[in-house]
């Protein structure tokens, strides 16, 4: 009887995230193939989610960064593989890569970490921190971007100690974010919910609540935007949660007022279903002003075949086809973001269309999950020398 392969993937919490999504695909993709999956978490809300039949799951604290825990962490984890016969361990975050390192050293497992962002080096404290996660047999970047960083950091390390690092890019499921599959009762019940005129030009800013996703800058070029007279009627939709940043919110909300665009800017805490979300919308951007890692907010835009204007940093470049499935504007700049969105306004519906078209080609292309999957599993194969 053939071997059972065991793949044990440990990630801090598993919520909606593109590291968190990426974990989750990859663990139901794995008993498609005759694999047995495994996950260590410390919740989430994509656990209510999870098919038990296929992939087993584990709650350990792996989201805390404190040195005894993670040694705690380590023993537990090494008693899981031992139990479990784990082949292989695969960590996404830099905490519980500590544990993972220590456990497959006990072991005599393979490691694969995950770059999922970039982080800071700071001082020797952080670099020696972040370098866990280039310890691994295999160490993979979420895009170009990423690699680049990893190399400008770690790249001697690489050199000295023969260790593999490669590219595999984010995917999404694009059967998920489909236009096609979406029921035009649920946007209408959205719309209604959140009272927004469909009449008008839709604009929709997607993304948490932080200073570095560049709502402001968006807020900016909105009252630029509201200035002028040569352009269609149009709403703007600030979607994401704060996650307890409530005075940045109130920032926020006090720039709507001090600009008096309370009736032009909505602010949406969250959508079940984000597909719905971007269904509504006629031009969807992207305004962070440090680098995204993948970008996941332009893939799905295109996936969905709305037009994208990302700023053009990071991981967005690789992701957007520039004029053919997308638009850029120069990073922290509200007046050149007013005036991509305008341009996108004055376009025809053909142009919009064919923008569209060429959008959705783009990720079943390269940002498919199921290409993600068979990628890992390939190099997964190839780590411990199977056919």
């Amino acid at each position: 009887m053939k071997k059972k392969i065991r793949v044990l993937q440990v990630i801090p919490e598993l919520g909606y995230g593109g590291a968190e999504t990426g974990c989750y695909d990859l663990a139901h993709f794995l008993p498609e193939q005759g694999w047995k999956s495994y996950i260590i978490t410390s919740g989430g809300a994509l656990l209510k989610f999870i098919d038990k039949k296929k992939v087993k799951v584990f709650k350990l604290p792996v989201k805390s960064k404190n040195p005894f825990l993670i040694l705690l962490n380590a023993i537990i984890i090494s008693f899981i593989i031992v139990i479990y016969n784990i082949n292989i361990i695969h960590a996404r975050s830099r905490a519980p890569a500590w544990s993972c390192f220590l456990a497959a050293k006990l072991t005599f497992r393979k490691i694969v970490t995950t770059f999922h962002g970039t982080y800071n080096f700071n001082n020797r404290i952080k670099k020696f921190y972040n370098s866990i996660m280039v310890r691994s047999d295999l160490v993979i970047a979420g895009s170009n971007f990423i690699f680049s960083h990893i190399n400008d950091n770690y790249g001697n390390f690489f050199l000295e100690n023969k260790r593999k690092l490669m590219v595999i890019f984010r995917g999404i499921n694009t059967n998920y974010f489909n236009p096609q599959k979406i029921l035009p009762i649920k946007l209408d019940k959205f719309s209604k919910q959140n009272n927004i005129d469909r009449n008008k030009f839709i604009i929709l800013l997607p993304g948490r609540l932080t200073l570095w996703k560049g709502q402001k800058i968006f807020i900016e070029a909105i009252k630029l935007l509201y200035e002028k007279n040569d352009i269609p009627p149009f709403e703007a939709i600030i979607l994401g949660s704060d996650q307890g940043r409530n005075v940045y919110k109130k920032q926020l909300l006090d720039l709507v007022q001090q600009y008096r665009l309370n009736k032009i800017i909505k602010f949406i805490d969250h959508c079940a279903e984000m597909p719905i979300a971007y269904g509504i919308a006629n031009l969807v951007c992207s305004c962070s002003y440090e680098p995204e890692a993948f970008g996941r907010v332009a893939v799905e835009a295109q996936s969905m075949q709305i037009p994208i204007i990302a700023s053009n940093i990071g991981g967005s470049i690789e992701t957007i086809i520039k004029d053919k499935t997308g638009y850029f504007f120069k990073n922290k700049d509200p007046n050149d973001l007013a005036n991509s969105i305008v341009a996108v306004m004055q376009k025809d519906y053909n142009s919009l269309k064919s923008l569209g078209i060429e959008g959705r080609k783009n990720v079943l292309k390269k940002f498919d999950v199921d290409k993600m999957c068979q990628t890992t599993f390939t190099e997964y194969k190839k780590l411990i020398m199977l056919p």
